[in-house]
């Protein structure tokens, strides 16, 4: 194995699996820390549910899965964070990075959340996505992880315990790899140990894959995933096929996101039966069971939509109730419950939008591997779970075009 790769979210998982499938690689990916004997591929990604966790639960979990990787015989560790650097200044990322890097012995790690396919580009160390800084995109009011500086620099250097950030501009970068591995290691003999690294465009992070093909440790959202195979010769290629689908469709969208909100709006507009859950019931298990039964009615005939995606003023709401982290808790519990009853029910074609409800409803389902099929958009496949014969599509809250949920489910169809 040449790759161990370690997410910090399902969907972002299932994102650079996508990538690096894609790629020419031999990709497994795993839910959760794995234990036993590693699979006969090229990459393992393991997905974790730490990009919100507690800083300490986030650091234990991730360097077990170093670990476990190490043992297995990686020869770089890549740890995946999300395209927008989702993140507050306690964290997770510099702790989990610092953390990773001390296991490592990495003295220099490059650092890029670039994604040109997803329209996320860095330029003089400022995160864009599309044409919109980080700090002016809807980023800015997520209800976890509030982007409000586009300087990711300054956003990584306050994350940090004891390392120094510092920068690789685009100028550099579009020298090609020799000129951006003299600049890294230039930062390094000046005391730098993290470096943000500009990208607007797929051919400057095939550069930078070329330049830290060698390096213990990179710090990457699933951009980069196109970039380094290929440093390691392999050859993008077609995806393998998926078994072929059975059984109802639905969807369950936790993610209050810009995006997802219009993906919610679009599939109303087509006609397609949305049920909101009321993330404010008195009884949790009361509002289970009354969207369950409302949705188990309808499988089959039509897809089913479950939502509690909502704009910010509602999402406000939930949290003068329960809290911030309550509130979130009590979404995932809601959602992943209704998901369960939903499979249980004959549903064999899962979309699900959001990627911390992702996670609660793959731990929900007890999925542990999943095999990797076609993309739907640029980050998102259709995966499929041999254990469980579903096919499940997992979908972060800031990806795919308005009409995702008919397109994902049109290309079952192909």
């Amino acid at each position: 194995m040449l790759l161990g790769c370690i997410a910090d979210d399902l969907t972002g998982a299932s994102d650079l699996a996508n990538n690096l499938a894609r790629s020419g690689m031999r990709v497994a990916l795993r839910v959760g820390v794995p234990s036993g004997a590693a699979d006969e591929v090229d990459a393992i990604v393991v997905s974790l549910k730490s990009r919100t966790a507690p800083v300490d639960d986030a650091i234990a979990e991730s360097l077990a899965a170093a670990r476990w990787l190490g043992s297995q015989g990686a020869r770089q560790i890549y740890f995946k964070i999300c395209s927008t650097f989702d993140s507050t200044p306690q964290g997770n990322i510099g702790p989990v990075a610092e953390a990773l890097a001390d296991l490592m012995g990495a003295r220099m790690v490059a650092v890029t959340p670039a994604f040109p396919a997803g329209g996320r580009t860095v330029y003089l160390g400022h995160l864009f996505v599309g044409t919109a800084l980080l700090s002016d995109s809807p980023m800015r009011s997520h209800p976890l992880t509030p982007m409000t500086d586009a300087n990711l620099q300054r956003v990584l250097q306050a994350q940090l315990r004891s390392s120094r950030v510092g920068l690789v501009d685009l100028p550099t970068v579009a020298r090609g790899a020799f000129a951006l591995r003299e600049r890294l290691d230039s930062l390094e003999s000046a005391g730098i140990r993290f470096a943000i690294v500009d990208a607007l465009e797929d051919s400057h992070l095939i550069a930078l894959g070329a330049a830290i093909a060698d390096m213990p440790l990179v710090v990457a959202a699933s951009g980069l995933g196109v970039g380094l195979p290929r440093a390691h010769g392999f050859v993008a290629g077609q995806v393998g096929g998926l078994p072929r689908p059975s059984g109802a469709r639905a969807i369950v969208s936790g993610s209050c996101s810009a995006a997802s909100q219009a993906q919610v709006a679009d599939f109303i507009r087509r006609g397609g039966l949305a049920l909101e859950v009321d993330a404010c019931a008195t009884s949790l298990d009361d509002e289970v069971a009354r969207v369950s039964a409302l949705a188990q009615a309808h499988l089959g005939h039509v897809p089913v939509l479950v939502y509690s995606t909502a704009d910010a003023a509602r999402v406000s709401a939930v949290q003068g109730l329960f809290g911030q982290a309550g509130a979130a808790q009590r979404i995932e519990q809601m959602l992943s419950r209704i998901a369960l009853a939903l499979v249980e029910s004959g549903v064999g074609q899962l979309v699900v939008a959001g990627g911390e409800t992702s996670g609660a409803c793959i731990q929900a389902l007890g999925l542990h591997a999943l095999g990797i099929g076609p993309q739907v958009d640029p980050g998102v496949p259709w995966c499929f779970s041999d254990s469980a014969r579903l096919h499940v599509c997992l979908k972060s809250g800031n990806f795919g075009s308005e009409d995702f949920f008919t397109k994902a489910f049109d290309l079952l169809d192909q």
